[in-house]
């Protein structure tokens, strides 16, 4: 069946909403990217003329989607090599989605991303829809086929496995490279207790290598533990920088809301590390080095200007 230019324009005004719920529900920008595509394959074979709200069935239709991607991805990560992290992404890119609240903004951390793996799929869904972009219950009811108590009481679940006792510290760009200095000071000074005093006392580390560069396979946990995982891992090395390539170029960005450091390897993004900030210090550290996870990121690295690179501190 052929769609009419402004069928298109239909679908193409909702895009950037579809992917950004797709990227919350599914943790994968890819993954985000063929699940829109599919929901568009879906948008074209469809009797349009019998879809009275192009917005909810495309909501549906996508959601839906990404319920049957979730089932088949939790199979591949239960073989997955090393440690899981959901896809980094630059502040700015369309993904993100909306940023007016706390909770739309907290929503598409790569801390919240990781949490909510602990959720069903069907939470997942709830969560994201109702705190991220404001649907009613009664409107997600629709999407999932069930009653709105259902998912209210769904939503309450939910919200209970994801209840924190601190907010996360938002920043900007400056913000970003000031917290980024100071934590790579510390990880540089040889000294354990100018990490420590960074560190929260149940901070976290974890690596996404993807099974192509090394990672630990389990989180690194505890404060002192972690800040000698994280004062080894920054002690310089030429045998760390064969690993990726060679010796990198640092740069600050903020990533998923949070200050992050971007490795450049002649030219080629090798690695993202974010620091999950919070009111009583940094929460987790988040290194994804996974070449398949960073394909969206180093796209969009190439297209924006971005502050000078920190000084060889190597």
């Amino acid at each position: 069946m052929s769609v009419a230019v402004h069928e298109v324009e239909v679908f193409e005004s909702a895009r950037a909403r579809l992917e950004a719920i797709a990227y919350r529900l599914l943790g994968s920008a890819s993954d985000a990217e063929d699940a829109v595509q599919d929901t568009f394959l879906r948008w074209q074979s469809a009797d349009r003329e019998r879809i009275e709200t192009p917005e909810a069935w495309l909501t549906k239709v996508l959601t839906n989607l990404c319920l049957n991607r979730l089932t088949s991805a939790r199979a591949r990560r239960e073989t997955y090599v090393g440690q899981w992290l959901p896809e980094p992404v630059l502040a700015g890119d369309r993904m993100l989605g909306p940023s007016d609240t706390v909770e739309q903004r907290e929503s598409v951390s790569i801390a919240m991303l990781t949490l909510m793996e602990r959720l069903s799929a069907k939470e997942r869904v709830v969560y994201v829809l109702r705190e991220a972009f404001g649907y009613a219950h009664a409107e997600i009811a629709e999407v999932l086929d069930l009653t709105e108590a259902n998912c209210q009481q769904i939503h309450r679940r939910a919200k209970q496995h994801l209840a924190a006792d601190r907010r996360r510290v938002e920043v900007d760009a400056a913000a970003a490279r000031k917290i980024v200095e100071e934590f790579l000071a510390a990880a540089l000074s040889g000294r354990t207790d100018s990490l420590v005093k960074l560190l929260t006392d149940d901070v976290v580390s974890v690596g996404d290598g993807g099974g192509v560069l090394f990672s630990l396979p389990r989180p690194v946990t505890g404060v002192v533990r972690v800040a000698r995982f994280l004062r080894g891992l920054f002690e310089p090395s030429e045998a760390k920088w064969a690993m990726i390539g060679g010796r990198p170029v640092l740069y600050t960005a903020v990533v998923n809301g949070a200050p992050a450091l971007v490795l450049l390897v002649d030219g080629r993004l090798a690695g993202v590390v974010t620091l999950d900030v919070t009111t009583e210090g940094i929460a987790a550290v988040h290194a994804q080095v996974n070449p398949a996870k960073l394909e969206r990121a180093a796209g969009r690295w190439a297209t924006v200007e971005h502050a000078e690179p920190l000084p060889d501190i190597w």
